[in-house]
């Protein structure tokens, strides 16, 4: 069964760390692209980064460079997304999600798979 489960979200305040985690099973995690996606109240979802499994490359968004890291377990088959620095808009429900072929896409439409997500609430 294709499984990803992220985890580590909570209520934090602004200026603070969390630590995502996302879980991955049931395909070939190596041959992916994962992505970390969040999606705040009324708005719509957004790209957070993205690498691609086998080469390490990864992207982030403007608005979270210098602040967010994205790294990789391959033991595990875990991608973790290490926050700091975080601010209010920062708030929102974080989702990973993979594909093989055609990689992160713009909000993650159309990508293979998808987790359920994980609540990150910044308070001012």
């Amino acid at each position: 069964e294709v499984q990803l489960v992220e985890s580590g979200g909570g209520l934090v305040q602004a200026g603070g760390s969390l630590r995502l985690t996302c879980a991955a099973s049931g395909f070939a995690f190596d041959d992916y692209a994962v992505g970390w996606f969040r999606q705040a109240p009324g708005k719509e979802r957004e790209g957070v980064s993205c690498i691609r499994i086998s080469t390490g490359s990864i992207t982030y968004e403007d608005s979270v460079k210098g602040r967010f890291t994205v790294s990789v377990d391959n033991a595990k088959n875990t991608v973790l997304l290490q926050m700091n620095s975080l601010k209010v808009e920062d708030t929102g429900v974080y989702f990973c999600a993979a594909d093989r072929w055609t990689g992160c896409r713009p909000k993650g439409y159309g990508m293979d798979y998808w987790g359920k997500g994980t609540l990150v609430t910044v308070s001012s």
